[in-house]
């Protein structure tokens, strides 16, 4: 739950305050929910786990409803993860996600591939994913990345680059910072 309290921390660095962050932002509702039931996911007790697992599937569905923003308990996501704007938000469920991460409305990060390439993104420390951007596939987001919204990444885009189109290229070396 330590990772809750960076979530939080992070929503109050952009202007939020505790009324307006817990009872107001819909993102955050998701990212709570997500933080809880990651926790049931991973808790070590066989007996206990199942139902406590069947009510935050439950409870996923209905914040997936109320807020559009879909992340299953299975996912992999660092500290101070921040969603901008909710809505259209889905996250596969064996997609990993690192530390100090911004996505914003509509974006996916999906399974997608043939083969040997199929499979769902990993992204790095640091990355920023724009409005109704796509990231699908086997493939790697290195640190301190940006990508541009609308774009569809489908290969792997290498540390400290900002990629946008689609499919998505290499468009300058700039990092994230600023962004985040």
């Amino acid at each position: 739950m330590r990772y809750l309290a960076s979530d939080y921390g992070k929503y109050k660095k952009y202007g939020g305050n505790f009324f307006s962050i817990i009872f107001l932002t819909q993102a955050f509702w998701a990212i709570f929910q997500y933080r809880f039931a990651n926790y049931c996911y991973n808790l070590k007790i066989p007996v206990l786990k199942p139902i406590l697992l069947m009510g935050c599937l439950i409870w996923q569905k209905s914040i997936e409803i109320i807020t559009g923003i879909s992340i299953p308990y299975s996912v992999k996501i660092g500290s101070q993860f921040y969603i901008g704007h909710f809505g259209g938000i889905i996250i596969n469920a064996n997609a990993e996600i690192g530390n100090n991460c911004n996505i914003s409305q509509g974006v996916t990060i999906g399974v997608s591939g043939r083969g040997d390439n199929r499979g769902v993104p990993n992204i790095g420390d640091n990355v920023y994913i724009g409005a109704n951007a796509v990231v699908a596939g086997k493939i790697q987001v290195g640190d301190n990345c940006v990508i541009a919204a609308n774009s569809l990444v489908t290969k792997t885009v290498e540390p400290n680059t900002t990629v946008m189109g689609v499919p998505a290229n290499k468009v300058n070396s700039n990092t994230s910072e600023g962004y985040i």
